[in-house]
């Protein structure tokens, strides 16, 4: 059924709250909920207490006429950073995890909780062109964050938050999910987890296919493998190829590679996340179109062109509102790209979506079973999907560059001579018996291939070390059923 999980940002509120209100005036406890340091100095100056810059550029300290000193922001300076080393903070998100859990929501993502900790000696961080000279610092990558993420103790913060969650899935069936949003190197990602003792999020989010500096069959794997084989053992993967701060598939490689991308996301294991509009295949809206009203009203504006409004249908503002008009406006694109008009499309992307979703749902392989590399070039990707017990296997040849022809049957030599296409982005296909020998896929096709098979990939020899399962689960025909402990 449908579950509804909060996007929850506990590193900062907005500089309008109440509690930064109270904060600037130094009323009771709410004084230290911020972190504030003098910074004027004899002469009347202000100057920053160290060289920390912004994620969004310029020094990460802004004077406050009120209390006469500098609050931290890790983002904009209407974004001030909550003092996590207050334990009155910490309690107020924990307030308000039980507040919406208790309101019957099913979970939480936590998002940049990298930040929540800064180091207290308040030292410079270490610029990465030391030649520079220190006034020259302005933007964010121009310095390593040492002493403004991922600090000692901000992991038993995000457990603390789980635990608190963990009281409210005590009832039959009622699971709390946990995810969180770090955008951390490999490793650093993979603590989100926990360990095998304490737990933390369910999963943190996987942005490596966002990620990504090039798009070919190559590239695709690399993103692929860099998460199935770091993640700790018994753990459940996750894929995310669109979210509120990176352009849109169609945008970011191509329109043509939009139908293939969304193939790989939901015939890979574990849990995929699409953001709205992917399943239309929705662009960014021109930079243009984003007005000096959205400019003056939040810091974030790199990233408005990829949140214009869902396109529901071809009438005025997309069917997204009834008023004059959208705060950020519907892409010009409207009229032919909609939800509307591609249900009515055989061949359209959100038929596509549609039909990945039911073969989803309807294939146990693709759901809980193995995945195995089978070939990877500039072009194609190609991976197996099998469960322990069945006798059905998928096969996805995906094309993430041009034109290609494959040998299968010598990459797989049980491999019949001929498969059934499942389902093809080209729809037309789709049905048809192809040969294993003379495997075709234009640019940006994608293929879901089946076949029956006694021997399953992951159980030769030639591909031990290209198979992974997260949780092993096996398949029982006498009594239609699926099991763990096989």
């Amino acid at each position: 059924g449908l579950k509804v999980i909060m996007d929850l940002i506990p590193n900062h509120t907005s500089d309008k709250h109440q509690w930064f209100q109270l904060s600037r005036n130094r009323t009771g406890k709410f004084t230290d909920y911020y972190i504030w340091q003098d910074c004027m100095q004899a002469t009347g100056l202000v100057a920053p207490p160290n060289n920390w810059v912004s994620v969004f550029g310029n020094s990460s300290w802004q004077f406050d006429d009120v209390r006469k000193q500098c609050y931290f922001h890790q983002f904009g300076k209407e974004q001030p950073d909550l003092n996590f080393r207050s334990f009155a903070v910490q309690q107020e998100i924990h307030d308000i995890i039980k507040f919406w859990l208790g309101k019957g929501i099913d979970g939480f993502s936590f998002s940049a909780v990298k930040f929540l900790l800064e180091a207290t000696h308040l030292r410079d961080e270490p610029q990465v062109n030391k030649s520079l000279s220190p006034e020259s610092i302005t933007d964010y990558s121009q310095l390593y964050h040492d002493y403004t993420t991922t600090q000692v103790g901000m992991h038993d913060i995000i457990r603390s938050f789980r635990q608190t969650m963990n009281q409210f899935s005590t009832e039959p069936g009622r699971y709390r999910f946990m995810g969180s949003d770090a955008d951390e190197d490999t490793e650093a990602t993979m603590m989100y987890y926990g360990t095998s003792f304490i737990q933390e999020a369910d999963f943190p989010l996987n942005f490596n296919l966002i990620n990504m500096k090039n798009l070919s069959g190559r590239s695709v794997f690399e993103a692929v493998n860099l998460w199935m084989k770091n993640m700790p053992t018994g753990k459940w993967p996750n894929w995310v190829v669109g979210n509120p701060n990176a352009a849109r598939i169609s945008s970011r490689i191509g329109k043509e590679y939009v139908n293939v991308m969304n193939m790989l996301l939901l015939t890979l294991p574990g849990t995929p996340v699409t953001y709205y509009g992917e399943e239309i295949g929705m662009e960014n809206i021109a930079s243009e179109n984003v007005s000096e009203e959205h400019i003056n009203s939040d810091p974030v504006v790199v990233t408005f062109p990829e949140k214009s409004p869902m396109q529901w249908n071809g009438k005025i503002n997309a069917g997204f509102t009834d008023g004059n008009s959208s705060w950020l406006p519907v892409n010009s694109d409207y009229q032919s790209v909609n939800v509307e008009i591609q249900m009515t499309w055989s061949n359209s992307t959100l038929n596509l979506y549609r039909e990945l979703t039911l073969l989803r749902n309807d294939e146990l392989p693709i759901q809980r079973g193995w995945m195995c590399y089978i070939w990877n070039d500039s072009n194609v990707f190609v991976y197996v999907r099998e469960l322990d017990g069945l006798d059905r296997v998928f096969m996805m040849v995906l094309n993430f560059g041009q034109e290609s022809t494959i040998d299968l049957k010598a990459l797989v030599p049980n491999l019949p001579f001929e498969v059934i296409i499942r389902l093809s982005t080209n729809f037309i296909n789709t049905g048809k018996a192809v040969n294993t020998q003379l495997i075709k896929t234009e640019m940006g096709e994608g293929l879901v291939l089946e076949y029956k098979t006694a021997k399953p990939v992951h159980t030769m020899e030639a591909f031990q070390g290209n198979c992974f399962v997260a949780e092993k689960a096996c398949y029982s025909s006498t009594f239609n059923l699926l099991y763990t402990h096989c």
